[in-house]
């Protein structure tokens, strides 16, 4: 009979990270209806969307270690700076390229983040990792996007006929638009609403997935399923070199500064670019609480809310910016506020009334624009880890494997855990053909 070994890496945009959803396959080939035994060990470089492992249907005899590498912690880049909006389409409403699994592996995962905090037992070690863990990981309020010109009214009818069943569109008018949000601007008197889509806490989530692994990792345990275990080292590596030989593999997850990995340095075909969100509360009475079952909105801005007095205004979008850290200067708030609050206020003019409480940032790594959309980079980089490192004896004397897992976008959130499955596919099997043409069609980029 065969056996699966199944990890999960949930990767973000952010840092190095390690093992996503991998599953191999121990099947019965020693001749005598034995199963072969097999151990692995894997590392991550960053930790963005997270590296949640995962195990499922393993065996006493399996081994896996994981230890995933991040200076800052768990959802301390720009992962954790997202406002969280998760749905599966695009700004005109088209079901994004395999749309339907990715949203069908965001809420598998959302799912396990929940219960991971629900259960007391992990209360205590849940708030070592964040003191406000238990407050709520997911609003599930759904999203409105207003049409903004004529043309968007008819491709929004249009694409909205096409939604899945899981994550529906609907086209509304301006009543039915201001009866959700009161005082909307409905220019058009027309708008799309998407009753199950979420707003999720990108930092609670992150690290409401790695407890789950830490979860799961003490239940085997508990059932006799030793040799798992996963480590967070908050600490980073100066190169692909120290990490060789150490492991079977290694899954590099590190958003917009893969590209200061020396091995990849000038090989990546990413486009960098900085967003700043602003954080917003509504101090007084002046202004009008946002309602308790009022979706979040998108337009030219978006607003992620997150409570009746509390949301999340964004983004800016800086390209090719350097500037990878998650501070925010005066000066560079201000521009953004200037930015984003007309746009806001457009569809939203009660946002005027808010106050701005700070601003966070991160870099997003954007992929090639392709037929089809930014699609992300995935495979194995062996070929450019051992040119670069071709004459060091080290590298030469490896069977270390080396894999990407990259140029996610502004998209982490939804593609993370559907990426992540494939990745630990590939992995495992050491085969890249598992993985879909078009997520390593990069390799043929200019």
């Amino acid at each position: 009979m065969a056996m699966v070994l199944e990890m999960l890496i949930v990767t973000w945009t952010g840092h190095w990270w390690k093992v996503e959803k991998i599953r191999g396959q121990k099947e019965t080939g020693n001749g005598d209806g034995t199963p072969m035994e097999r151990e692995g060990s894997g590392s991550e470089y960053g930790s963005g969307w997270v590296c949640v492992g995962e195990e499922e249907h393993t065996s006493k005899e399996s081994r896996l270690c994981i230890d995933i590498y991040d200076e800052v912690g768990i959802g301390g880049g720009a992962s954790g700076v997202s406002g969280g909006l998760l749905h599966p389409y695009s700004p005109k409403a088209k079901l994004l390229w395999r749309g339907a699994e990715c949203w069908k592996e965001s809420l598998y995962l959302l799912n396990i983040a929940e219960k991971a905090v629900g259960s007391k037992e992990s209360i205590r070690e849940a708030q070592n990792l964040d003191p406000y863990v238990d407050e709520l990981i997911v609003w599930r309020r759904g999203i409105l996007r207003p049409a903004t010109t004529m043309k968007n009214v008819n491709i929004f009818k249009e694409n909205s006929q096409n939604c899945l069943g899981s994550c529906r569109i609907e086209s509304i008018d301006k009543d039915c638009a201001q009866n959700l949000v009161p005082n909307l601007c409905v220019p058009f008197n027309s708008a799309i609403y998407m009753p199950q889509a979420v707003n999720v806490h990108p930092q609670r989530y992150l690290k409401a997935l790695f407890l789950a692994c830490k979860n799961l990792v003490k239940d085997l345990a508990s059932l006799g399923y030793e040799g798992k275990e996963i480590k967070l080292h908050k600490k980073s590596a100066n190169s692909l070199l120290e990490l060789a030989g150490e492991y079977d593999a290694v899954i590099i997850c590190l958003g917009a500064k893969a590209d200061m990995v020396p091995e990849l340095s000038g090989r990546l075909p990413l486009r960098t670019c900085r967003g700043v969100v602003a954080h917003l509360q509504l101090l007084n009475d002046t202004g009008e609480e946002y309602g308790d079952l009022s979706p979040s909105i998108l337009s030219d801005a978006w607003l992620a809310i997150q409570g009746p007095r509390n949301l999340v205004l964004g983004s800016t979008w800086d390209w090719r910016s350097r500037n990878y850290s998650p501070q925010v200067s005066v000066e560079e708030a201000s521009m953004a506020l200037e930015e984003l609050v007309p746009k806001a206020s457009a569809v939203y003019p009660g946002v005027m009334k808010w106050d701005f409480m700070g601003a966070s940032a991160g870099v997003r790594a954007m992929p090639p624009l392709t037929p089809i959309g930014s699609i992300p980079l995935l495979g194995c980089v062996d070929d450019i880890v051992l040119h670069h490192g071709g004459g060091n004896h080290k590298h030469r004397c490896s069977k270390t494997k080396y894999w990407l897992l990259g140029g996610l976008g502004s998209r982490g959130l939804l593609y993370h855990g559907w990426l992540g499955k494939l990745m630990a596919q590939a992995v495992v099997s050491c085969n890249e053909d598992v993985l879909p043409s078009e997520l390593t069609s990069w390799r043929n980029t200019k």
